[in-house]
């Protein structure tokens, strides 16, 4: 089967292509799935995407046009897919539901502690020669409350990360895995309790309408002036316009992030040349005490490899004429 991956970067084409295994004929593309760049798919029969992808009604309908009859993310959200126009045009859209829940987590603590004792200050001083420790007071984990939203399998680990730190766990979700309650002495609150309890907070969910802008207004004026808020999920998660007033009134104490709302047009790309136009952002990141990365906490080995893996899959299945596991439904 010919297919076009897009956004295709150069750290994960030789896991795609180990996955593959010289299965399907595939080419590679640099370039953003959009409007424009759809005719790139004329005459392949499926294309691979990412989350920063356009998949929106237009995009699907000019996907069609081009013969295109599957879609195999290269992630586990899917909010970039308008799938009701896929299955309108009969396309098949799978993702990759699970493929490291550690790499989002470590991640999550790595951004973490990274603001929290000031690492990359310190690690820009004593590059200019200044070894005086001034500005790089910290907190001990151990001992603090934990807020988790979100206890699947991202949530479940940053759980027991954070068990091992010490520290006491509050959690929620629609959900609730008591198992993890008994793991790791996590307790399920509402979630107005554990924004009102929290030292830190940690978003592991996924974007869907009921949670665009779950941090509104509402709740972070629920929490404690020095907790930090940590998102490796999804940037729309967070109202970034009510983070940035609640970081200028100093009601929080700090905002790590992997992820930001409006990643397209800004992330994925190399501004250092022309800068961003995004002032939305650029307010965001004149915060000392805010910590962005730019969308990379899946880039580890093993989540690379398990992804191209179940990329694959999904498409092994589809050449087979066999329905493929991951498949997701309107």
């Amino acid at each position: 089967m010919k297919l076009l991956v897009y956004s295709a970067k150069d750290f994960e084409i030789p896991f795609l292509d180990n996955a593959n295994n010289d299965r399907h004929k595939v080419s590679y593309t640099k370039d953003a799935l959009n409007s424009e760049t759809a005719i790139q798919a004329l005459g392949h029969k499926a294309v691979s995407i990412f989350s920063g992808d356009d998949a929106s009604s237009l995009v699907l309908e000019k996907l069609s046009d081009m013969g295109v009859r599957y879609i195999s993310l290269r992630s586990a959200g899917y909010n970039n897919v308008h799938l009701k126009t896929a299955h309108k045009y009969g396309l098949k859209v799978a993702n990759v539901p699970y493929y490291s829940p550690y790499s989002i987590a470590e991640h999550a603590i790595a951004l973490l502690q990274a603001l929290n004792r000031k690492i990359v200050l310190a690690d820009r001083q004593v590059h200019s020669y200044n070894f005086l420790q001034n500005n790089l007071m910290g907190f001990d984990l151990n001992q603090k409350t934990v807020g988790i939203i979100g206890t699947g399998n991202i949530g479940s680990v940053m759980a027991k990360i954070m068990h091992g730190f010490g520290c006491k766990i509050l959690a929620n979700d629609l959900k609730p895995d008591f198992g993890l309650v008994q793991l790791y002495d996590l307790s399920y609150t509402s979630l107005d309790q554990l924004c009102e309890q929290s030292d830190i907070i940690s978003l592991h969910i996924p974007l869907t309408q009921e949670s665009h802008y779950l941090i509104d207004k509402q709740k972070l004026s629920l929490m404690k002036p020095e907790v930090v808020l940590i998102n490796t999920a999804r940037g729309a998660l967070v109202e970034t316009k009510e983070l940035i007033s609640a970081l200028e009134k100093k009601a929080i104490g700090g905002y790590c992030t992997d992820v930001y709302e409006k990643e397209i047009g800004s992330f994925f790309t190399d501004n250092s040349t022309e800068g961003i136009k995004d002032m939305q952002l650029i307010k965001l990141l004149s915060f000392p005490n805010v910590l962005l990365t730019p969308h990379q906490g899946f880039i580890t080995k093993e989540a690379l490899t398990n992804i191209a893996m179940v990329t694959f899959e999904n498409l092994n299945s589809w050449k087979e004429g066999k329905p493929s596991r991951n498949e997701l439904d309107v």
